[in-house]
């Protein structure tokens, strides 16, 4: 199977360009962004550098559609039919959002082509929320009307990570759109073709000017961005120190923010499930996005007698996942999205070994691919929770087994972490899964698999973030609530 790109069948005219206004504007210079593919080590795309400047347009095209434009002034029901104009939009770009995916970080394609449909869900969903969710709520009077109204926040930086581009601008775009937002989209340097991709949908489907925007930028920029006065909530997915750094400028300036951070997942096995097939579930997990994935169950939490057998199937399940050019269907596990994080991870390796775990498979780059930021997948034995590979996010196809003596002592592991974003218990036993769950400290917690529910809520405790997206749980931070009293009904809502 050929590793030729397959950049050049998106038609890249706007790619050197912002969108701003309403209309695809020039930057004011003329620096690139270039994006590496994974699998060649080439540039496969370049697109605009904004600087300070630029994002000072944009938020001036954001802050006047949303003080003196129709976008917050219309209803929700009014607004929903944009949002169906743009979903079709989307849809119809569903090809090239998969290329795009897959030639900037490396996901293997027949995951990328799969991801389109999932990640317009999100819209899907706002457009459904803009007729049942209550924007205005009558409460009892006695003597006239009172209301809690849903208003929208405001001007909204939405700003995705490298990793999942598509899905999360969209989880972030669809219910600040319903809610009467308007949004500047800053996708992350490594991964700004989806929002592209994105603008031009938004383009099409005829949003009023200045109610989405799209800027490209670097840390300075996109630091201005978080500190500009008139960007009244701030959505960011990514790292915690970046999401550190943000919520203390929003906590400076009072902006809202919501910050979907790290994750170091657990997967608790109970003695009732059988080994081998938690193996070959955690395996195929961890190659998902070769193990890019914040909530990725990264420690798996075993009983102490069945720790060796559960390290021989995982071993077995992870030799057998086939590494390679991510365009090929044989392939389970693509390459690492940048040169940058295969180091970090190989650093990982580096600390797991001298801290005294037991590298039982992996923790190298695979000899036969001599191109490429490739990384075998790898299990970490006999670890002990207090070591950096159990504490602190790697970001990789890396596995930490953890022995446990009894299930305080598995449930006490799992929450030992700064982190809570996700985790499972496997066990056939719903009643233990529910238990167990109840008193893991974690924002998402499936049986006997990974789990997530965007449709319900996303979003973790301690330090994976602040606030939760998707549902109405995720509708909810783009709307301030006010409260009105009148002594009468008013003639109209």
């Amino acid at each position: 199977m050929s590793t030729e790109p397959r950049a050049n069948t998106i038609d890249s005219s706007n790619f050197r360009k912002l969108y701003i206004g309403g209309a695809w504007i020039s930057p004011s210079t003329d620096n690139l962004v270039d994006v590496v593919s994974p699998v060649t080590e080439q540039i496969v795309f370049q697109v605009a550098a904004a600087k300070i400047t630029d994002v000072d347009r944009a938020v001036a095209a954001a802050y006047e559609a949303f003080e003196s434009g129709p976008w917050p002034r219309i209803t929700p029901v009014e607004r929903s039919k944009t949002l169906h104009a743009f979903a079709k939009a989307l849809r119809s770009r569903a090809a090239d959002f998969a290329i795009a995916w897959t030639e900037s970080t490396g996901v293997v394609a027949s995951m990328a082509s799969m991801s389109p449909e999932y990640s317009i869900g999100a819209v899907d969903r706002s457009i459904e929320q803009a007729s049942s969710f209550p924007f205005i709520e009558k409460h009892p009077s006695k003597n006239g009307a009172n209301m809690l109204i849903h208003e929208p926040v405001g001007v909204v930086a939405a700003i995705a990570p490298w990793n999942a581009p598509l899905a999360t601008m969209l989880t972030k775009i669809g219910p600040a759109l319903v809610a009467g937002c308007t949004v500047i989209m800053k996708p992350a340097p490594q991964t700004p073709i989806e929002a592209y991709i994105i603008a031009e949908c938004a383009d099409a489907a005829g949003f009023p000017p200045g109610v989405v925007n799209l800027v490209t930028a670097g840390r300075d920029a996109s630091d201005h961005l978080v500190r500009h006065p008139h960007v009244d909530k701030v959505s960011f997915t990514g790292s915690l120190t970046t999401g550190q750094r943000i919520a203390s400028v929003c906590g400076d300036r009072i902006a809202r923010v919501t910050l979907e951070l790290g994750g170091k997942s657990a997967a608790i096995l109970l003695d009732d499930y059988d080994l081998e097939k938690a193996a070959k579930s955690l395996a195929g997990a961890i190659s998902v996005l070769s193990g890019q994935n914040c909530a990725a169950l990264t420690r798996v939490i075993v009983s102490r007698s069945r720790h060796d057998e559960l390290v021989k199937h995982l071993v077995t399940a992870m030799q057998a996942l086939t590494i390679g050019d991510p365009y090929d269907p044989e392939i389970k596990l693509g390459p690492i999205a940048m040169k940058s994080q295969l180091e970090k991870i190989e650093d990982y390796i580096a600390k797991g070994i001298a801290d005294g775990a037991t590298l039982a498979t992996g923790g190298k780059r695979p000899a036969h691919l001599q191109h490429g930021y490739y990384f075998e997948p790898t299990v970490f034995a006999n670890v002990e929770n207090s070591m950096a590979i159990a504490q602190e996010e790697i970001f990789g196809p890396v596995l930490c087994v953890i022995p446990y003596s009894d299930e305080d002592e598995a449930i006490r592991i799992a929450n030992d972490s700064p982190f809570g974003l996700a985790g499972a218990v496997y066990t056939n036993d719903s009643t233990a899964a529910y238990r167990i769950a109840r008193k893991m400290r974690t924002g998402t917690v499936g049986q006997s698999a990974p789990s997530a529910s965007f449709a319900i809520a996303f979003g973790g405790f301690k330090k994976s973030g602040l606030g939760r997206e998707g549902g109405i749980k995720g509708l909810l931070p783009y709307l301030e609530t006010k409260t009105v009293m009148l002594s009468g009904e008013p003639d109209e809502l």
